[in-house]
């Protein structure tokens, strides 16, 4: 038997100004997954950690994938898979995403690496729809391609690769509250004024941007949601607090990761990182909430094999 150990990385999804259209990989941050191919034609879950999710394949998000991979390249073979989830589903992090992204990656693997990574994508939407209601590209497409990414287009479904600068990280915390997806999306404004439109595609240009020169600057001054967030961070107590906390210790800018209910802060270097965390710790210490905090560079290589 074949099997295949990997890791497939949390996410941050919509990065402020890129709602819906950009996110990017954590380095540090992911799900263990371990693949075995076998004889028996089927798709297994034989243990899952870390997360109370079904083991049924049909309704998990990984097999959900593997079953649809398998069947499109008319398979003669099975898969067994087992599932060490290593942050909270809900978490605004792309927990679902980690696991229909690993998925695909594995299959592939087993299957010669017949698949491109667009069509890997594709094959995690499903995992994303079963997972969540709807086939969602931007957290799924930043674990399978690593880094930062933009989805131009889901019609067709286009997804662009955005350079890295090299010092760029993360802090993140995680409250420990649920914010319901379909109630963060209903806040959301119907109509949008041109002028917020343009001011919010003028920071995704400059966002990207700085990102491909290392103008951590414009990184910065671009960091700006003005669609979103204004709505969704009541979802989030003391939510322009940790804002203040993190900006105080030179982050770049912050923004709420998904729907929520996690914050993250993009950061010049690994040292500012950590004091922006334990700013943002030390802030939320004080409102008996509580709270994980993460720090991680970002994930250059997404899905990776690790021994």
């Amino acid at each position: 038997m074949e099997e295949l150990h990997i890791f497939s990385p949390a996410t941050v999804a919509n990065v402020s100004c890129g709602f819906d259209a950009m996110a990017f990989a954590l380095e540090e941050l992911g799900d263990e997954m371990v693949f075995t191919k076998n004889d028996s034609g089927n798709v297994t879950i034989s243990e899952i950690t870390g997360a109370d999710l079904p083991l049924e394949a049909s309704k998990n998000a990984a097999g959900v994938v593997a079953l649809a991979m398998l069947k499109d390249a008319n398979a003669d073979f099975g898969v067994d898979m087992r599932i060490h989830k290593n942050y909270k589903p809900g978490s605004g992090l792309g927990s679902s995403a980690a696991s229909s992204a690993g998925a695909a990656f594995a299959v592939n693997h087993f299957l010669g690496n017949k698949y491109s990574k667009l069509d890997l994508v594709n094959f995690a939407m499903l995992g994303e729809e079963a997972a969540c209601g709807s086939q969602i590209a931007d957290n799924v497409a930043a674990a399978l391609y690593g880094g930062f990414v933009l989805i131009r287009s889901y019609e067709p479904l286009d997804i662009v690769a955005i350079s890295t600068p090299q010092e760029l990280c993360v802090a993140v915390i995680h409250p420990q509250i649920e914010v319901k997806t379909e109630e963060a999306r209903n806040v959301l404004p119907k109509n949008l004024d041109l002028h917020i439109a343009i001011s919010q595609w003028a920071n995704v240009g400059g966002l990207i941007s700085g990102l491909h020169s290392g103008d951590y600057d414009l990184i910065s001054r671009s960091l700006i949601d003005r669609v979103a967030e204004p709505y969704r961070k009541q979802f989030i107590p003391g939510f322009d607090e940790l804002r203040n906390a993190a900006m105080t210790e030179n982050a770049l800018g912050t923004g709420i990761s998904g729907s929520g209910p996690s914050v993250f802060a993009l950061t010049k270097g690994m040292e500012t990182a950590k004091s922006v965390a334990g700013a943002m710790e030390s802030f939320y210490s004080s409102t008996g909430i509580d709270f994980k905090v993460y720090v991680s560079g970002i994930g250059k290589n997404g899905v990776r094999i690790i021994d």
